[in-house]
């Protein structure tokens, strides 16, 4: 399984967030870090999961999806979320 970062930005007023965050946990392995910033793992290409992700989108918004390398720092997280990483990255 590889890690991704997914983010988003829903540009129009009053988005609906549900398909998209329903979307992204139908990866099974995934942690919200904050607002509209995710990661998940996923055996996918990042083209693969941009292209699940986007029937969630309007023509303005915006969807960024990269496979991270395994090595990050990080500080001000619980001690789940930070946990969560180590386990997955």
């Amino acid at each position: 399984m590889t890690a991704y970062i997914v983010t988003y930005d829903l540009h129009k007023q009053g988005q609906n967030y549900d398909c998209i965050i329903r979307k992204i946990k139908s990866f099974g392995t995934w942690c919200h870090l904050q607002g509209s910033v995710w990661i998940i793992t996923s055996d996918q290409t990042a083209t693969q999961i941009r292209d699940h992700l986007s029937p969630c989108l309007d023509d303005n918004d915006k969807l960024f999806v990269g496979q991270l390398s395994g090595y990050a720092a990080w500080s001000g997280y619980s001690e789940e979320i930070s946990s969560w990483l180590r386990d997955n990255l």
